[in-house]
């Protein structure tokens, strides 16, 4: 992590989506350029890239709004999904039995930074 440029982060909480589902999205722009990102984002199939595609522009708009910077020389420096709390659902099985459903939840959080 270079701490002499500045970096911008945006983080989206509680998003209804399984951290591993949402990484396959991640993996694929980090360290890429912001508008490389966007393209990316737009034509992969996945469900996971609206909430990253909503929180890239977040970075990117606190980047511009509260530092300054300008989008075209922005790159994705840092992009992870952490697990969040779990909803605990039940499912009616045969003879009265209940199985446990695990509905898991994600924060996701990108970091944008100037290219050097």
């Amino acid at each position: 992590m270079a701490s002499s440029n500045s970096e911008v982060k945006a983080i989206a909480r509680y998003i209804r989506m399984s951290p591993s589902k949402v990484r396959r999205v991640l993996d694929q722009i980090r360290g890429r350029s912001y508008r490389e990102a966007l393209i990316i984002l737009e034509f992969m199939p996945y469900r996971a890239c609206t909430p990253v595609l909503k929180v890239l522009r977040s970075a990117v708009a606190n980047a511009e709004h509260n530092q300054g910077l300008d989008p075209a020389t922005l790159i994705v420096s840092q992009a992870f999904a952490d697990a969040g709390p779990s909803l605990k659902r039940y499912r009616p099985r045969a003879q009265g039995r209940a199985y446990p459903i695990r509905k898991p939840t994600c924060h996701i959080t990108v970091t944008v930074a100037e290219a050097q």
